[in-house]
């Protein structure tokens, strides 16, 4: 069968050397400090009394739930309380501040109310940690925040973490399968015990708090947070997130709720953030206001009834309005309309996006009614300025204490005043209790049941542990790919399998089916092996990712670690294939369905790969394939929705699909290998924009070279020789990079030296490369910047670019004087790199239409 040709939304690089610096100038113009402010120009005074225009709502529309009655003791408790808290203190509660920011120090001196660590914010040098590290870093915060030092009363601090597919951030913990394997299931009661299971893990290590259910309805499967939803559908997010709040929370009508054993629960992120136009994460949701109540905001009534105690914002917007400065949304439908009487935490400095506000500066988010500002980096200044506008009257002192009320109500629901020191509290500081048996079955259970079998022709599966069986693909060795993002850091990956100390990979459950039933096992992840096989095994999928860096342009899987081409040399031989697909949506995969005989959506499923082998092998007990689609499977790789509502509906597999064994055989003739996609949607969404936001869709791929040696830049920290590059936020979490030398030798490519782009499709004459930067410890730091360079390095032409100072500032010089002069065919438009060792922070780099205020070096 000839093989079409797979054309891949992002540009593949092949290779290149770093370029020869050269001394030149630039000019550039300062930005707003305290990360990227809005285009505004009012007055401080008069933007702190500023509310961005907000939404006519219907409260009427929304349905009159019940959700569980303040208890009067805890009331009355809470006025004792307030009666003796200074100001100060009151500004402190709704503060939040991430562990890699904050010491124990600074959470006693300004009485934080909480503090959070992000998903790749731990103690000690890696983004993870063990049990007593976590532990230590608990009870200095918990011992700084009861310190009674020059206070009347000391609020004790509580700890939030994302523990959204199990405590992933703790070394050694269960690692569920992601929410989209979990909806495929349709179990509630498993979906109930992997909370209980998760909030026993999470106060081992002394945690209070989980940033979790995230209870989105994904409507466009282009976002890269898709698999953090259940479904499509609100059925099953409706139906799963009451029980998830009782896993981890506990049921409020029985003693044991918020007790032992149970943490906070945080139902997010509130609302319509699975809707945004084309699945582009912290946009824009332009859904009517029925559409938001019928479809994403199910989910919230059952939490609610449930008692859920906190409530994420969202970082979309809903109908042009940022949801963290929704009065509308925050206070009218969800506090008033709906009775929560929980607090509101706000998304990371999800504040610093509504108009008027920076990240350390924003009155309009606490008046609108967000209760605790998630401020990671930015909580200093935001503590001070919130003090002095309270001080100011812009904030008015009865909407402060309602926030604090709020807060206190929370804390003395869990009974956090009359607890001792996170370490000693019951089943904190016992590892044995991290990834038992009991909850290592109930993981492998919800992989089982969250696999779909999408093909079987002639009845290829359940395969027989007698045969010889090749294995391949770079996912099946791989617990680090199964798990996906949010798994010992933020975006995941990159971690060899001893860092799973309780896991089990796909092909270990294999070999565990395979070998006590005589049957022969060989692994070759490259799929290069002639051996004569009775079946192959391929196990592929997409890398690690999270939130927008996930998002993409087109639903066309793109091949990574694995050429899954080889799969048809093996149907070519006769030798039937299985493809395990690992993924975290749906996507177009006709080309790799077409090479297989069985193809199973597998998702992401975590740590217990064991659960694959169980449904592939006949073995003892036998089980069938349960999962069904909670998500449509698309049949092209065009862009845009695909849910049962949307017409035209024509999915290549509709929602609520699966076979089984018990079904009757169904055989799945050959696949169109028309991904369906317009020239512009085959190449790069604009030539122009090199680096924006972290996300694939946005920019193009880029290279890093030393020489001769080459990688692709990879999220989180990518490392090669005398350059490495990590993450840090601009505009949003981790959407710049931190570009470190310890020598001149490393560079940054950007462009492919197979696929030449037009910079000059608008036909500007002159364009300008532009750029923000910083050097994060101050001083300056000299860049090279060349352009039209070859694959031995030679460029036209290099300008130096000085940095300078520790906050961003904007950047340009002509292109011309990177030697582009023919913009029509350009391969390497620019190359990043140094004349000395040195630090440098970069984000938003593109090419504009020149303003002719730049000028290149005589």
């Amino acid at each position: 069968m000839a093989k079409a040709v797979r054309k891949s939304s992002i540009i593949s690089l092949l290779g290149g050397v770093a370029c020869v610096a050269l001394v030149a100038g630039c000019s550039h113009m300062p930005l707003k400090s305290d990360a990227v402010e809005t285009a505004q120009t009012a007055e401080p005074e008069q933007t702190a009394l500023m509310t961005e225009q907000d939404l006519a709502v219907t409260p009427d529309l929304w349905p009159e739930i019940t959700v569980p009655d303040l208890d009067p003791v805890i009331e009355a408790r809470i006025d004792e309380i307030m009666a003796k808290m200074t100001l100060e203190q009151k500004v402190g509660q709704v503060i939040q501040g991430d562990s890699d920011s904050l010491t124990s120090e600074d959470v006693k001196k300004y009485r934080l109310g909480s503090v959070l660590s992000g998903g790749s914010s731990a103690p000690g040098d890696e983004p993870f940690a063990p049990m007593d590290a976590w532990l230590a870093d608990a009870d200095a915060y918990w011992q700084a925040s009861v310190d009674p030092e020059g206070v009347e009363i000391a609020i004790p601090v509580i700890w939030g973490i994302d523990a959204v597919h199990g405590h992933a951030n703790l070394t050694g913990a269960t690692i569920f399968p992601h929410n989209i394997g979990l909806g495929a299931a349709n179990d509630p009661d498993l979906i109930e015990e992997i909370a209980r299971i998760t909030a026993e893990e999470l106060i081992v290590s002394g945690h209070d708090w989980t940033f979790a259910p995230t209870i989105a309805t994904p409507r466009d499967d282009r976002w890269g947070r898709t698999y953090e939803g259940y479904s499509e559908r609100p059925e099953i997010v409706r139906a799963y997130a009451e029980r998830i709040v009782y896993g981890l929370q506990g049921r409020p009508a029985d003693e044991s709720f918020l007790g032992d054993g149970h943490v906070i629960s945080s139902a997010k992120h509130y609302v319509g953030d699975g809707g945004t136009l084309d699945g582009i994460d912290q946009g824009e949701t332009q859904a009517t206001e029925q559409e938001l109540i019928d479809i994403h905001a199910q989910g919230y009534f059952t939490a609610l009834e449930a008692g859920v105690q906190t409530v994420m914002s969202s970082f979309s917007s809903w109908q042009g309005v940022k949801m963290h400065g929704s009065h509308a949304m925050l206070t009218e439908v969800l506090k008033d309309r709906l009775g929560f009487t929980g607090f509101v935490v706000g998304d990371w400095n999800g504040h610093g996006q509504v108009p008027g506000c920076t990240n350390t500066d924003c009155p309009q988010s606490l008046n609108a009614g967000l209760d605790m500002y998630m401020a990671p980096d930015s909580w200093k200044g935001l503590y001070e300025s919130t003090l002095q506008h309270v001080k100011d009257g812009n904030i008015p002192m009865e909407r402060l204490d309602d926030a604090v009320r709020r807060i206190l109500r929370v804390k003395l629901a869990y009974g956090i005043f009359d607890k001792p020191a996170p370490s000693e509290r019951p089943g904190a500081n016992d590892e044995s209790l991290l990834a038992t048996p009991a909850a290592r079955e109930v993981a492998r259970r919800a992989v089982r049941e969250s696999l779909v079998l999408l093909k079987n022709n002639d009845n290829l599966l359940p395969l027989s542990t007698e045969q010889t069986v090749l294995v391949i693909g770079d996912g099946a060795d791989s617990i680090t790919k199964a798990a996906g993002g949010w798994t010992l850091s933020w975006q995941g990956g990159g971690y060899d399998n001893g860092h799973f100390q309780n896991g089990e990979s796909i092909l270990e459950g294999i070999e565990d089916a395979l070998l006590p039933g005589g049957g022969t096992l060989v692994f070759d992840p490259a799929g290069e092996s002639d051996v004569d096989a009775d079946v192959v095994i391929a196990v592929y999928g997409e890398n690690p990712y999270a939130e927008g860096i996930g998002d993409v342009r087109t639903m066309d899987f793109v091949p990574n670690g694995f050429d899954t081409t080889k799969l048809e040399a093996f149907k070519d031989k006769g030798i039937p294939v299985v493809s395990v697909f690992l993924s975290g949506r749906p996507l177009w995969v006709n080309p790799e369905m077409n090479d297989s005989d069985a193809f199973v959506a597998a998702w992401l499923p975590g740590s217990e790969g064991g659960g694959v082998a169980d449904v592939l092998f006949q073995t003892e007990p036998e089980y069938d394939f349960t999962g069904r689609l909670s998500f449509s499977w698309p049949a092209t790789a065009q862009p845009g929705r695909l849910n049962p509502e949307d017409a035209p509906y024509e999915p290549l597999f509709e929602y609520g699909y699966g076979l089984s064994y018990a079904s009757a055989a169904s055989e799945l003739g050959e696949l169109s290998e028309d991904p369906g996609l317009s020239e512009e949607l085959m190449g790069n969404a604009d030539p122009r924009t090199l680096f924006k936001r972290g996300r694939p869709g946005d920019r193009w791929a880029t290279l890093l070279a030393f020489e001769g040696a080459y990688t692709t830049l990879q999220p989180g920290l990518t490392e090669l020789a005398g350059l490495s590059i990590s993450r840090t936020d601009y505009d949003i979490q981790e959407d710049g990079l931190v570009l470190t030398w310890s020598e001149p030798a490393g560079a940054l490519y950007f462009g492919s030296f197979t696929n030449p782009v037009n910079l000059n499709a608008d036909g500007d004459t002159a364009l300008d490369i532009v750029f923000a930067a910083k050097v994060p410890d101050g001083g300056e730091h000299a860049v090279t910047i060349s352009g039209s360079c070859d694959q031995d390095g030679n460029c036209e032409a290099v300008e130096t670019v000085t940095v300078t100072g520790a906050e961003w500032a904007e950047y340009r010089t002509p292109a011309a004087c990177l030697g582009l002069t023919d913009m029509t065919s350009v391969q390497i438009p620019a190359v990043i790199g140094t004349e000395e060792a040195g630090t440098v922070a970069m984000a938003d780099i593109r090419f504009e239409p020149s303003t002719g205020e730049a000028a290149c070096t005589d």
